[in-house]
């Protein structure tokens, strides 16, 4: 037997809400599958296990705010004895109340019949998830959900129509539909159109800005950064993409930003010292690079899940992984191992016209790049001034692990693979 435990999905992290159970006890899993949603400040995160096994109970509550390192669940392994779990008795039920006879007595002929005593039945339970009538999603033309069951809803997602004003009560769907949380934010836009008003909006933004304001707080407090900038010459870079790309469909085409991942990813092998976690004991170098990548999300805030062994990936798979890290974001859907193990981050603002961004380290890695805005700008190049397209690289890093004269190194080795793209 072994305890599945309440991970932590970052260095702000102290506790976590336990809203979804998606293994029921008795069923088996394998390493890598999802077994519980948890719900921090960032959002909804699944959380996956390591091991092979059976849950064999779950200890938690749905609903429950755990902290991190206590035990969520009980994992059972091929050869555990059967367990009795005397440390979990059942409750005895109450015994039930012996029958009363009732008498009833003859009725008075000389007095008026009174009427019969009535007992009021007690009222069906309703759901309290907000204002909205059955009369009124049903009117919504637009409304995708259709069918004449019982709806049925996710513990996460009845959270967030509760915020959001939405009761699931008035929804119909078809046979087996669990609704989910992003069907319920699609829900609200889509009723929030229809009403021609702003769709209602929950809290998720501010409780996102006090996790960053926590976070980073402790980076400036506790991490000594240093910073250096160096500009790029991605001239040879964009003529390499656009070929590339030119016979390619649109959806397997190459962006700037698989190339500056795979380019980090491969300087890294070179410069350890910028990758990794530092601990209570020290620096602890990674053994694989899982490059965090700076997400924006929609309601506000970021997040930085990691593409996993980025240094052994070749430049369409960091552009496939980038794809997939963008849209689970958006949907609000990311894994723990994605937020936690993450051994250095990249952030880019070159969408929204900076030159220049200069991060900070996010605890416990201990480096950050940042990609400015390509623009063409003048350059030498064989001893003549011409425009080139050109971008400003920069890095924080923690002065505990390393100095400045590498920092200029590594940032110099981006530098040198970008110029080679072919070879990225």
């Amino acid at each position: 037997m072994s305890q599945f435990l309440m991970p932590s999905l970052g260095a702000d992290m102290t506790s976590g809400k336990l809203v979804e159970q998606t293994i029921a006890a008795g069923e088996a899993f394998q390493r890598g599958d999802v077994i519980a949603a948890v719900e921090t400040q960032k959002g909804v995160i699944e959380v996956e296990v390591f091991e092979d096994g059976v849950l064999d109970r779950w200890l938690v509550d749905l609903g429950t705010e755990v902290p991190v390192g206590m035990p969520l669940a009980v994992i059972a392994h091929e050869g555990d004895p059967q367990p009795d779990h005397p440390e979990i008795p059942s409750e005895p039920k109450p015994p039930m109340p012996p029958d009363i006879p009732v008498v009833r007595a003859e009725p008075d002929p000389t007095q008026e019949p009174t009427p019969p005593e009535t007992v009021p039945l007690p009222p069906e339970p309703q759901p309290q998830l907000g204002e909205l009538s059955p009369t009124t999603a049903s009117e919504t033309s637009a409304t995708p959900y259709v069918g004449a069951t019982r709806p049925r809803i996710t513990p996460a997602a009845r959270r967030l129509a509760a915020e959001l004003g939405i009761d699931p009560a008035g929804l119909t769907l078809a046979t087996d539909q669990i609704l989910n949380r992003q069907q319920i934010e699609q829900l609200a836009v889509t009723l929030a159109e229809t009403r021609d008003s702003p769709a209602p909006k929950s809290d998720a933004a501010g409780e996102m800005r006090k996790a960053i304001a926590a976070a980073m707080t402790r980076s400036k407090r506790e991490i000594p950064h240093y910073y250096l900038a160096h500009q790029v010459d991605l001239t040879t870079a964009d003529a390499y993409l656009t070929k590339l790309n030119a016979e390619r469909a649109p959806t397997t085409r190459l962006l700037m930003g698989a190339l500056f991942a795979r380019a980090i990813a491969l300087a890294l092998t070179k410069f350890p010292e910028f990758n990794g976690h530092y601990k209570t004991d020290g620096f602890c170098p990674a053994e694989a690079v899982h490059l965090g990548i700076a997400i924006h999300i929609r309601t506000g805030g970021l997040v930085a899940p990691a593409l996993f062994d980025a240094e052994t990936r070749t430049a369409d798979d960091l552009m496939q992984g980038l794809s997939d890290l963008v849209s689970r974001v958006r949907a609000g859907r990311f894994k723990a191992r994605e937020l936690s193990d993450a051994t250095i981050t990249m952030t880019s603002l070159g969408a929204r016209g900076v030159d220049l961004v200069t991060g900070v380290i996010y605890p416990p890695q201990v480096a950050i790049v940042g990609v400015g805005t390509p623009r063409l700008r003048p350059m030498v190049h064989d001893e003549h001034v011409v425009p080139r397209l050109s971008a400003t690289l920069s890095l924080a890093a923690d002065h505990r692990v390393s100095d400045g004269h590498r920092g200029a190194l590594f940032l110099r080795a981006i530098d040198t693979k970008l110029q080679e793209p072919q070879n990225l």
